[in-house]
């Protein structure tokens, strides 16, 4: 057994499993803050069910979310000591800013905005919901900052230290600024917010979808799912930009990690293509599958026939990433994308038309549609992650316009721990997350089939809409008469 793989894919494991949750309570939080404003603004009450409700979900979320994020950090002292040691000091400031800035700003004002309905003023019930909501932003903030240094390290210098007999190297902050914005931070950090509300709508949109296809909760669901619909949109298309920024950042200080996304193996002479769909094998060093000739090209340089650096330039200096991992994972991150912004567009059209409620087959669409859009967040963190491989710190241009050498995946395990220890914590772990797992989902369940609360003074039926509730009103006024008549 291989003491690196299992500790990547404990790793892997640990945080693909959580990342189901920070995205969904980012978007969440927007829409929160979006329906509570509509609250105030309005009077309209079905706003203030409707964030009720959904304030339901994103405390399961959040709890959730938390609960798993803790043992992440624990590895890193477990499985990963000389990376550790190596990025402590870059690390230590990221994380300490979050803790502060994030986490007790989001926790501080939670307890108000699950429990302070009808307890507090709606002003700062509103400032509660914003205050959460900022703080889980403010979370994403630090953890992509420190995230992005791995991926575009700047802002440091390499130290060697001897401690007794042992001699090692650490980063140490020049400039903490640089650090905070280095050369990719703004850019993935505007890409996972996007995909964080792409979450957060769909999430919304799913649940008001069945709510529809089941008659329940129909006003609810109608006023849920179009400011779903318009935020899901927004960002759908926004992605579409970040996407491409992002691309062009990767192009000028990731070369590998594109080439390894688009199969590019040879440089050759002309323009690069631009795979569709497509099969690498890195083995015979080709691509098979559908390519736009020189597109490649175009998107990096503007110019069809500017040669994009491939593997064969690259992989000396860089390394060669997983190239079929990186590839299929890009390209499915790519087509959940483009999939979002026709489905939302052609569900706004429909909006507008006035027929969108009428159409079952795009609401059930829409009611699974919140498994690519988690598939999606996902799968942009494994592209992101293994395409810099077999870095776990990147290399980057220093000061002085010298390469400046990183940390490999390989140099940085802990050297005390055992591939039997880590495979047993694969498997606890395991059966901890399936079990987390099966509770997320059926109090999920649950709290989707109790539906909204009803307000005071107006409660809407349980079941069907008030044409259904007319016609057993009707019905029992029929048979009261029936009965009059019959005694």
């Amino acid at each position: 057994m291989d003491v690196l793989l299992l500790s990547r894919l404990q790793f892997s494991l640990t945080i693909m499993f959580h990342y189901l949750f920070p995205p969904l309570t980012i978007g969440l939080g927007i829409v929160l803050v979006f329906l509570e404003w509509r609250w105030i603004r309005t009077g309209d009450q079905l706003y203030h069910t409707a964030g009720k409700f959904w304030t339901r979900m994103f405390g399961l979320n959040f709890a959730l979310g938390v609960a798993t994020g803790i043992v992440m950090e624990f590895q890193f002292g477990t499985n990963w000591a000389v990376y550790s040691r190596f990025v402590g000091d870059v690390f230590g400031s990221a994380l300490a800013a979050e803790g502060i800035f994030a986490f007790f700003l989001e926790s501080g004002f939670l307890s108000i905005l699950l429990f302070g309905w009808d307890r507090v003023s709606k002003p700062f019930h509103f400032f509660a919901t914003c205050m959460v909501s900022l703080g889980s932003i403010f979370s994403s903030i630090w953890i992509v900052v420190a995230n992005s240094w791995q991926q575009t390290p700047a802002g440091f210098h390499l130290v060697t230290k001897t401690i007794g007999d042992e001699t090692f190297t650490r980063a140490e902050i020049t400039d903490f600024w640089q650090l905070v914005f280095n050369p990719s931070t703004v850019d993935r950090l505007v890409h996972v917010w996007l995909g964080a509300l792409i979450l957060g709508a769909f999430f919304v949109m799913s649940i008001s979808a069945w709510y529809l296809l089941k008659n329940r909760h129909i006003e609810f669901a109608k006023h849920s799912f179009r400011g779903a619909l318009l935020l899901g949109t927004l960002a759908s298309l926004g992605q579409l930009v970040s996407g491409h920024s992002n691309a062009n950042m990767i192009a000028e200080h990731q070369p590998a990690k594109l080439a390894a996304f688009e199969g590019h193996f040879e440089t050759g002479e002309g323009g690069s293509p631009l795979y569709v769909v497509g099969w690498p094998d890195a083995e015979q060093k080709t691509t098979s599958g559908i390519a736009i000739p020189g597109m490649l090209s175009f998107l990096v340089y503007n110019d069809f026939n500017k040669p994009v650096p491939a593997l064969d330039q690259l992989e000396d200096t860089y390394g060669s990433p997983p190239i079929w991992l990186s590839f299929q994972s890009y390209h499915i991150m790519v087509a959940f994308g483009m999939m979002f912004i026709i489905s939302t567009l052609f569900a706004c059209l429909c909006l507008w038309r006035g027929t969108l409620f009428n159409k079952r087959w795009l609401l059930w669409c829409f009611v699974f549609g919140v498994i690519p859009a988690i598939a999606a967040n996902e799968l942009g963190w494994v592209a992101a992650e293994v395409g810099r491989q077999p870095w776990i710190v990147y290399p980057s241009i220093g000061t002085n316009g010298q390469m400046v050498d990183g940390l490999r995946t390989a140099d940085a395990l802990s050297e005390v721990v055992k591939a039997e220890q880590v495979l047993t914590s694969i498997i606890m772990f395991g059966f901890v997350y399936v079990v987390l797992l099966i509770l997320w989902l059926f109090l999920l369940d649950r709290k989707i089939k109790h539906g909204p609360e009803p307000e005071a003074g107006g409660p809407e039926p349980p079941h069907g809409d008030m044409r259904d509730a007319a016609a057993a009103m009707a019905s029992h006024r029929g048979t009261l008469t029936g009965d009059r008549e019959g005694s």
